[in-house]
């Protein structure tokens, strides 16, 4: 391995041309930690957020964005087990992913499922942590519940409503166009609502209410959420794209028993995300063996086409997830 490599840096905070290609040196292996040599590495919202300058990496981790990568496993620090040179994984990164090696705690890596391609195993860590640990952890969603889920198409949708369907669950979901509501409908929703043409609230009452809410956009969608809920529902947000802040009655929440949570990622401790990993290896990685749950594509980018594949996110027209090619 050399000893420089190359990278996306955010050159200051703005649009996604404020992305560049440039040099680094290479990562090394610290305690609990292994290098990877990185193939695909999957784009996600919180990157843009980071590059708009809105969303600072916590203080230990690399200023590169990207949180999830696949690859090969080139160098392994004191302390690992269960790993060796040359295995193939994706895992999730405190950032540094878009580069061509990256470090990252041994036990935030999962192996690449079963028929699954590097480019397919790259989109898995982030929507698939995300999601297990918000609507499964954190949500406690049941066989038999309502789950009403917003943003339907994005990469946690499409994740999402796969998740709870292969658990049991009653899917319902938004999104703002007749080809994305289809698509959640094949993916296995029961029912999804253009909110450019439905309210949802009304739906989800029609349907006795939600169980169980996980949004994405906040802002007034928040008070909405709250009307949509069935007695001891529960409200998980994990983004605030709508805005933070809303005029709230809470005395709904006494009346009918709800819950409000929600939770960040990046920011939880390394022994919180092995803790997750550890329940995905065990309760969905065997879905993905078996080909009953996949990651949704929507498109790839070229490593040096970064500040496209933010243009393409930042749009909303895609459904699923969105890759950079970074080697092989």
């Amino acid at each position: 391995m050399s000893q420089m490599m190359r990278a996306v840096e955010i050159t200051q905070a703005g649009g996604p041309d404020v992305l560049k290609v440039t040099e680094r040196p290479m990562p090394e292996a610290g305690h609990g930690d292994v290098v990877i040599k990185v193939a695909w590495a999957g784009v996600n919202r919180p990157d843009a957020l980071q590059r708009a300058g809105a969303y600072a990496p916590p203080p230990t981790a690399s200023d590169l964005p990207g949180l999830e990568a696949s690859g090969e496993v080139v160098a392994i620090g004191d302390g690992v087990s269960g790993l060796a040179l040359g295995d193939k994984v994706c895992a999730l990164l405190p950032g540094g992913g878009y580069a061509e090696y990256v470090a990252t705690p041994a036990a935030h890596c999962l192996p690449v499922p079963t028929g699954l391609s590097l480019k397919e195993a790259a989109c898995l860590p982030e929507t698939f942590f995300t999601v297990w640990s918000n609507v499964f952890m954190r949500g406690g969603l049941k066989a038999g519940e309502k789950i009403l889920i917003h943003g339907g198409s994005s990469g946690i949708g499409t994740t999402a409503i796969q998740l709870a369907n292969a658990f049991g669950a009653r899917v319902f979901v938004t999104a703002g166009s007749a080809d994305k509501c289809a698509a959640c409908v094949k993916l296995g929703a029961e029912r999804a609502i253009n909110y450019r043409e439905e309210d949802f609230v009304e739906v989800m009452k029609a349907e006795g209410g939600a169980d169980l809410i996980l949004d994405m956009v906040g802002g007034d969608y928040i008070a909405r959420n709250l009307k949509s809920l069935d007695l001891d529902g529960r409200l998980v947000q994990i983004a605030f794209l709508g805005g933070p802040k809303a005029e709230i009655n809470f005395a709904p929440l006494m009346a009918r028993r709800l819950t409000m949570t929600g939770s960040t990622l990046r920011p939880q401790s390394d022994l919180a995300k092995a803790r997750i990993a550890t329940e995905l290896r065990e309760a969905v990685w065997p879905l993905l063996d078996a080909g009953s749950v996949a990651p949704v594509m929507d498109s790839e980018f070229a490593f040096e086409d970064a500040a496209a594949a933010h243009t393409r996110m930042e749009g909303s027209g895609h459904i699923g997830k969105i890759v950079l090619k970074v080697s092989g």
